[in-house]
């Protein structure tokens, strides 16, 4: 079965009728779960028993990064911030690397459990001080500290079978800004991010199995955010990177997307530049719109990275302990 391109969210703790049909639909291949979806882990098996009942392959998808981005809390492990591992790194390098795998694996275990595929992380982005909406989500202000322990995280949730998916391309964490609600502006060069914020997608890209582009305007090197931008996607992250991963679009429901007002065409123009599967949530209205304007869209290049992605999350790794 071939997935689809875009990924929805749901309203609450089960599927309500038009969520079964727009399940149904062929563009249909992801599930983004968030608080809302969740009261317990008894009613998360059946919620996510329900998807698979009408959509088998649809990957189901969470940010469960650790923090104050952790979807699912009650009975499950607390998971740290991404800053804490940094933190530790400066007094015990070795201490932070272990416990770094070590919460991926069980981050990845838990959620695999209960049959969700993926979680949306780790953040690569570096901690420059001022952003709102990255802070103690990323690992470190130092590119060398953030790839290391971005590595040992990778492996952590590749050793329990859970694909990895590094954002927030091509770095997130130096506008003040928060995404979310506007489009933050970057000024900075490219020889700049070449050598600082791109550092880690540079390092780990053979590792990552996907990569989620930031809803960000680097104007001083193109004229588009890279959710949008051929040149991030295919000149940069695909031919000078060499990704063969997959690219997940951020949110096309967040401030930084209505760089396009029309969601539809945030949707065209997302497939143009080079994302393989789209995330609209929290407007149920438009992701119709989208579905309805989409159902012809086909990539086989896209649609072939997205069969490896699912294939890859299958076979690989150890029963989780």
């Amino acid at each position: 079965m071939t997935l689809g391109h875009v990924m929805l969210d749901l309203t609450s703790f089960e599927l309500n009728q038009l969520e079964k049909e727009l399940l149904r639909h062929p563009q249909v291949g992801g599930v983004i779960l968030f608080t809302r979806n969740f009261e317990s882990k008894k009613q998360l098996r059946y919620l996510i028993k329900d998807i698979r009942k009408i959509n088998p392959e649809c990957l189901i998808a969470v940010d469960q990064e650790g923090g104050r981005v952790q979807r699912f809390r009650d009975d499950f492990i607390p998971l740290p911030a991404f800053k804490s591992y940094g933190d530790l790194y400066e007094k015990n390098t070795s201490e932070a690397m272990t416990l770094a795998e070590k919460m991926a694996y069980a981050m990845a275990c838990e959620l695999l459990e209960l049959g969700i595929d993926l979680s949306f992380t780790p953040v690569l982005d570096l901690a420059y001080g001022e952003s709102e909406v990255i802070g103690d989500r990323s690992f470190h202000a130092h590119l060398d500290i953030v790839t290391r322990l971005g590595r040992v995280f990778i492996k952590g949730m590749h050793r329990a079978g859970m694909p990895a998916t590094g954002k927030h391309f091509p770095g997130h964490g130096y506008v003040k800004a928060d995404s979310h609600v506007t489009l933050p502006i970057d000024k900075r060069s490219l020889d700049t991010l070449w050598e600082q914020d791109m550092q880690p997608f540079r390092a780990l890209n053979t590792q990552l199995d996907a990569v989620m582009p930031a809803h960000i305007l680097y104007e001083d090197i193109d004229n588009h955010p890279p959710c949008f931008s051929r040149f991030w996607l295919q000149e940069m992250l695909r031919s000078k990177l060499n990704f063969s991963g997959v690219i997940f679009s951020d949110d096309l429901s967040m401030g930084g997307a209505h760089y396009i007002a029309d969601y539809v065409q945030r949707a065209h123009s997302a497939f143009e530049a080079g994302c393989d599967m789209i995330l609209i949530c929290n407007h149920q209205d438009q992701a119709i719109r989208v579905l309805d304007e989409v159902e012809l869209y086909q990539n086989p290049l896209s649609a072939n990275r997205l069969h490896q992605f699912r294939k890859k999350e299958k076979l690989r790794g150890e029963i989780c302990d």
